[in-house]
């Protein structure tokens, strides 16, 4: 027998053994009609929300785990482009049924990221109806220390974490699109590019080390030729990126043309890492920091006066094929 609302509450994600021990500032979690919070002395609340829904964000019939890991990991990628500490989170969650399975795998991923993250549930809402997950994150940062779109100062690098791409290739071998060579489905690589797209890593440790060294920072959701042009815009600023610099991983490059692993790497989105513009005489320290973590560091491009984003390919002038996801475009 399925549970019902208020036993699904209690047995998936009020459990004792569902939160991280220690999570400071929770006055009052699950159980009351609204979370009680206190943020830390001297810095300011942050806030983040993202909504996953089923046939947009994730493939019909995905499994649970995946959908919980990535509805908590979306937010705090959001949280590591700001520097902010991630603390505290809510749930609204709409289920076209009360499937006791399926609830145990979506319980695992969003509780056991939150567990590595220190993150508390603290509330949210049940209710029936088509398959949506929108999660609220909380959190906070020293005053006046957030890292932000709109910093960056002409002649700052640009550069960005790990590997991009990835996660367009893994979805499109999820739903078993052409475009990757033959006989790719089922191969270690291939594993590897569909685990980047249905549990993306967080840079959240990346992100703290960022404050204060990185001039602007942003996540990579909607690919970089959609989401490059907001971080340029809102600092005032043009940008120019050399393509053959965008850092490809192994298992791409193995199983995707190269102008298809180009085109995943500029526009397929839900790569979650960060985008950041960083003074060139700081550079050396946040790349230093990044091999603390074991994460790369690719400077792309450049900063400089002016509008709109450049790119080359080896000192010609490229123009991308697509564009950043929008999803009413």
């Amino acid at each position: 027998m399925n549970p019902g609302e208020f036993e699904l509450i209690e047995r998936f994600f009020r459990a004792p053994d569902s939160q991280p021990t220690g999570v400071a500032g929770v006055v009052l979690g699950i159980g009351d009609d609204a979370a009680l919070l206190e943020v830390p002395p001297g810095t300011e609340l942050v806030a983040a929300v993202d909504t996953l829904v089923e046939g947009r964000h994730f493939v019909a019939g995905s499994d649970s785990r995946s959908i919980g890991h990535r509805a908590l990991a979306v937010n705090l990628s959001d949280f590591a482009a700001m520097g902010a500490t991630p603390a505290w989170a809510t749930l609204a969650l709409t289920l076209p049924e009360s499937d006791a399975d399926w609830l145990a795998g979506f319980a695992a991923g969003l509780l056991g990221l939150a567990r590595e993250f220190g993150v508390a549930l603290v509330g949210g809402d049940t209710t029936r109806g088509p398959l949506t997950v929108s999660v609220q994150l909380l959190g906070h940062v020293p005053r006046g220390t957030a890292l932000r779109r709109s910093g960056a100062l002409a002649g700052d690098l640009i550069a960005v974490t790990g590997t991009l791409g990835d996660a367009g290739a893994g979805l499109a071998l999820v739903q078993g699109n052409p475009g990757l060579a033959k006989g790719a489905a089922g191969t270690a690589p291939a594993a590897e590019l569909i685990r980047r797209f249905e549990y993306p890593t967080p840079r959240v440790a990346f992100g703290l080390a960022a404050r204060g060294v990185a001039s602007a920072a942003m996540d990579l959701s909607d690919g970089l030729v959609g989401d490059l042009p907001k971080l340029a815009r809102a600092s005032g600023l043009a940008a120019q990126v050399e393509i053959e610099r965008l850092p490809l991983s192994h298992a791409l490059q193995t199983l995707v043309p190269a102008a298809r692993a180009r085109d995943w790497a500029l526009a397929a989105g839900d790569d979650y890492e960060l985008l950041v513009a960083v003074p060139q005489r700081r550079h050396p320290e946040l790349a230093a920091a990044a091999a603390h973590l074991g994460l790369p560091l690719t400077q792309i491009g450049r900063l400089q006066p002016g509008d709109g984003v450049r790119f080359t390919l080896n000192g010609e002038q490229f123009s991308p094929t697509r564009q950043g996801y929008d999803h009413f475009r």
